[in-house]
């Protein structure tokens, strides 16, 4: 399988190629040439498999073409040592618990699977791999516990100052070993901003590897797909329409829901559920789309005002906006009607969403119609947004698991940065 840019003005490369280095030598994300389409038998037979045996007939679609079997079995069966359960909320409307891997959020999926995936290509040489990675909050605890203590693999997060949640920050400035913390005096696109920039410095690359483990990954964002499958495989009633909702930030997530859909997977349509950060959701309306700087919500993971992801939605429509609208609907929520579902959910039926889910509970709640079963995205335990649950639900009605507890209590190592290249370029001169 070879990976094309999405800006097209750059040669087709390998796998290989494309996971190392990230990101294209022209600004482009990677995309596979083609998606393989399942057997109809898969989907006859995905409610006897369990999450790892539907995840690695999916992955084989992907990656079967460069890796063998065996060994792409061991690093789907390595990365999935967690389910994702599919739980009944109100209704027809399910929540998709994506938290119950090692940093409880939805991102572990992805950062084991390219940790695995990076380790693997690895084995054939023996420099070392500067991984850097942006966060809005939960990429970064998921990559730095991804790659903790994989030899020949540094990684650096980069995170905006005073913009992540004490437990989110915890979870990547606390490990020490070969992952180091990059505070910025700024907002997540502007930690964005300076790995894209650290990408395209050419020299920079002459003297040392990089490659970054955001979803502009293919293989940060592609594994994310699994849990699509799962989610459907976990439906008692497969006769009904299929309608996700998935809180939006960079969107790899959606997009990964999209590839789910051309490889088969019968959704009727997605919902792109955003906060305030609502870029797309305007794109939708107007078919304009119009990055700005993003805005501080308490759905931080969302907080996203150009989002690299996009790219790839627009390059497998062909830049069709019609066909794009046909799929994917939008909604936007502000901060008091994130708190207000967060509230109102808790009390009719008992179920803690975080603020990212409550997102998509909302856009589900407004949208499903007669004969449609909706299921939303449920990224992060609630406890890593204790305050702000908290404040909504009551004092110590959001329990905290002891993975999460665990984290609190290491010491945090970080070091400040300005949003500026060049402060960055001199950290990035001095590494080996």
């Amino acid at each position: 399988m070879k990976y094309y840019s999405t800006n097209h003005n750059t040669p087709d490369v390998s796998l290989e190629t494309a996971v190392t280095q990230g990101l294209a030598a022209d600004r482009g994300l990677f995309m596979p040439e083609r998606i393989n389409p399942l057997p109809e038998s898969f989907f006859h037979e995905i409610g006897s498999m369990n999450f790892q045996e539907i995840s690695f007939e999916v992955a084989k679609k992907f990656f079967g073409e460069d890796i063998s079997d065996q060994i792409l079995k061991k690093i789907v069966f390595d990365t999935l040592s967690f389910d994702t359960p599919l739980v009944n909320v109100n209704d027809h409307i399910y929540a998709l618990e994506l938290f119950h891997g090692p940093t409880s959020a939805f991102k572990d999926v992805g950062a084991r699977f390219m940790a695995r995936l990076l380790s693997h290509f690895l084995g054939k040489e023996k420099k070392m791999v500067h991984v850097l990675v942006a966060t809005s909050g939960d990429t970064g605890s998921a990559v730095a516990n991804g790659f903790l203590g994989v030899p020949g693999i540094h990684v650096h997060v980069l995170y905006p100052k005073g913009k992540v949640s004490e437990i989110q920050e915890k979870q990547f400035t606390t490990l020490g070993q070969n992952i180091s913390a990059l505070e910025i005096d700024g907002t997540f696109d502007d930690c964005q901003a300076l790995v894209k920039s650290a990408f395209m410095d050419e020299v920079l690359k002459k003297k040392i590897t990089i490659t970054s483990a955001n979803s502009i990954n293919v293989a940060r964002f592609l594994p994310q797909a699994f849990y699509y499958f799962n989610a459907w495989a976990k439906l008692e009633d497969k006769s009904r329409k299929v309608v996700f909702s998935v809180p939006s930030g960079n969107f790899g997530n959606l997009t990964a829901g999209l590839f789910a859909k051309r490889m088969g997977l019968p959704v009727s349509k997605f919902i792109a559920a955003n906060n305030l950060n609502n870029i797309v959701f305007k794109y939708l309306q107007t078919g304009v789309y119009t990055p700005r700087p993003s805005i501080s919500t308490i759905a931080n993971a969302m907080d996203v005002g150009d989002p690299s992801n996009f790219a790839r939605i627009l390059d497998l429509y062909h830049n069709n906006h019609q066909a794009i609208v046909n799929d994917i609907v939008g909604t936007t929520y502000s901060d008091d009607q994130i708190r207000e579902t967060l509230l109102s959910v808790y009390k009719t039926t008992g179920y803690l969403l975080d603020p990212h889910g409550a997102v998509g509970f909302r856009a589900l709640n407004e949208l499903l119609v007669k004969g449609e079963t909706g299921i939303f995205l449920e990224t992060a335990h609630p406890a890593k947004f204790t305050d702000t649950v908290e404040q909504v639900v009551g004092i110590g009605n959001v329990p905290m698991p002891e993975k999460l507890q665990a984290f609190m209590k290491g010491e945090k190592l970080s070091t400040e940065f300005p949003a500026k290249y060049e402060s960055f370029r001199m950290y990035l001169d001095e590494l080996e």
